[in-house]
This record gives C-alpha cells, sequence and structure tokens, in this order.
C-alpha cells in the first residue's frame, strides 16, 4: 500500500522540551502522555510503517516555546535534511499563537525553513472543562483572527483542530478568510458518543464541508474510541468522506500518540478495510494524492 502519512509528531524527551509528556498526574481525554514512548524519531516511523510504501509525512505541532516558538521547526528541518532520516518530515505545521503582537515575525521565521507548509494552533474547547485543550476561546479574539488572516500572506495553511459544536466558529473563520486552506483534524473530535451528539457532529461536519477552503483529515480516532476497531469507526471514516467527497479528505496516523491505543499497521489496515469498495483511484486519492496536493510534497 503507498501511503504518506498526513499527520505525526516527531520528539525526543530528553531535549526537554516536551514538559507535557513527562507530567505524571496528566490524564486527558486521549489518555496520560506519560505512557507515550519517550522519543519518535524518523527511524521509528519507518519501522512502524515498513509493511508499507510510505512516500512522504506531514509532523504536526507537539510543543510550544515561549521563548523560541520557531525551534521546533529548526530541529524538524535538521531532521528532514539529515540523509539518514530519508527525508522526513516532507511537510511541517508549526506552532504560532495568534493572539500574540510577534505573530509576523515568527511566521517569517518559521518560513525560513523549507518544509514548513502551515500552521497549528490548538483551539478545542469543550462544554466538559476537563476536555478543554485550548485555554481561550481564540475565534471570537480581535487580535487572534487578525494575525491569523496573516497566514495568507506566507502561504500556509490552517490545522484546525475544535470538537463539532466549535463548528459555526469554523465556519466563520473560513468564510472571513477563504483563500487560507484549511486541514481539520482527527475527523472533528468525535468525543461524545451517545445517539444525539454523534448525530450533531454528523450534521457539523456536513455544515463545515460547504466551505470549500476546508479539508478533512481522517486521523486519531483513537483518541475519542480507545477500544476502536475497524468496524467502530468506520461510520465516522465514511461519514466524513461522504461530507466532503474523496477529493478533500485524506489519512493519518496521529503516532505515537494512537500508540497507545494500536500499532501503526492496525490504523491503515483498517483505513484499508473501510475503503475497499472504493475505486482504485478514489483509494489512491485519500491515501496519497490528497495530502500531497494539500501540503505541496
Amino acid at each position: 500500500m503507498k501511503i504518506i502519512d498526513a499527520h505525526h509528531h516527531f520528539w525526543n524527551v530528553s531535549r526537554d522540551k516536551y514538559t507535557w509528556l513527562a507530567d505524571e498526574g496528566l490524564d486527558l481525554l486521549w489518555g496520560k502522555p506519560i505512557d507515550l514512548p519517550r522519543t519518535y524519531l524518523p527511524n521509528d516511523i519507518k519501522a512502524d510503517a515498513s509493511p508499507f510504501e510510505l512516500g512522504k509525512s506531514v509532523h504536526v505541532q507537539c510543543f510550544r516555546d515561549p521563548v523560541d516558538p520557531v525551534e521546533e521547526s529548526r530541529w524538524l528541518q535538521g531532521l528532514a535534511d539529515d540523509p539518514d532520516s530519508g527525508g522526513y518530515p516532507h511537510a511541517i505545521v508549526a506552532f504560532a499563537d495568534f493572539s500574540s503582537p510577534d505573530t509576523e515575525e515568527v511566521l517569517s521565521q518559521h518560513c525560513q525553513y523549507k518544509n514548513i507548509r502551515g500552521i497549528r494552533q490548538i483551539l478545542n474547547r469543550h462544554p466538559n472543562e476537563n476536555w478543554h485543550m485550548s485555554d481561550r476561546d481564540f475565534m471570537h479574539d480581535k487580535t487572534w483572527l487578525k494575525n491569523y488572516g496573516l497566514l495568507e500572506a506566507h502561504n500556509l495553511s490552517f490545522d484546525l483542530q475544535i470538537f463539532c459544536h466549535q463548528v459555526p466558529d469554523a465556519i466563520q473563520l473560513a468564510q472571513h478568510s477563504p483563500n487560507i486552506p484549511i486541514i481539520l483534524n482527527h475527523a472533528g473530535m468525535p468525543a461524545d458518543r451517545d445517539p444525539e451528539s454523534i448525530a450533531a457532529w454528523r450534521s457539523a461536519m456536513k455544515q463545515l464541508a460547504t466551505c470549500e477552503n476546508v479539508t478533512a483529515k481522517i486521523s486519531g480516532l483513537g483518541m475519542c474510541d480507545h477500544q476502536w476497531t475497524p468496524g467502530s469507526i468506520r461510520p465516522f471514516v465514511i461519514d466524513i468522506i461522504e461530507a466532503f467527497g474523496v477529493d478533500r479528505c485524506l489519512f493519518g496516523s496521529n503516532f505515537p500518540v494512537d500508540s497507545l491505543y494500536s500499532d501503526y499497521a492496525a490504523v491503515w489496515h483498517a483505513y484499508d478495510a473501510i475503503t475497499a469498495s472504493f475505486s482504485d483511484d478514489e483509494r489512491a486519492k485519500l491515501f496519497h494524492d490528497n495530502a500531497e496536493r494539500y501540503y505541496r510534497i
């Protein structure tokens, strides 16, 4: 199977940058960070992906350094430029805080590195405050919205991580800056699993799909279903593809975070089984071509 992994992470805890990974008391919606591997680097993803033809990969931000927000990009570009890495990661989605007055300078510094393709600032807010992943409702902040618009001048996309009840604000964001490509993370994180909440998630995804500048990344489904099976995630995969269409969906592993729930091969074999009835052309788009196009790799 020829794939591009459109969502994964690298880290090395010995670099002392990942305080959240070392917090033994931290227990999040998706699990305990202390249970994750201490190191995950290009050779690790290549080993995990050995059953497949992993052509390229997209790294999505892991830490936020308030002193040097570009440090992770610098380190990742060094990995990619190492001849032994195989070029991984081929695309970097970095961090920037759009509420900061120095956003323009931070984006300019990120863009010094040739593999930079986009920015992620996690926006998840939930009625259950224990599930908050963002300390503020940024999409209502005027400074944040103004600086978000700087992405267009830098030719950068935005990886959008929200819960489904935040979709109305996300639609306004997409409409406000229609020339900024948005890539929805983790299928909109369907965390609430009662029938009413699933119906609300499905409706929200259809609404978000009306914004032509939004693409859906199917990844991280184990974060909301720790005992997942191909059967349990199938409705979410199919519903997202039906909402956005095969031309606007792509697959990612979310490794090593999703290593808490399965091995790497299981994730891709599940995607394979769920899309078995799709045409070869449709599957090529979902597994490879769309990631190549949207992340410009």
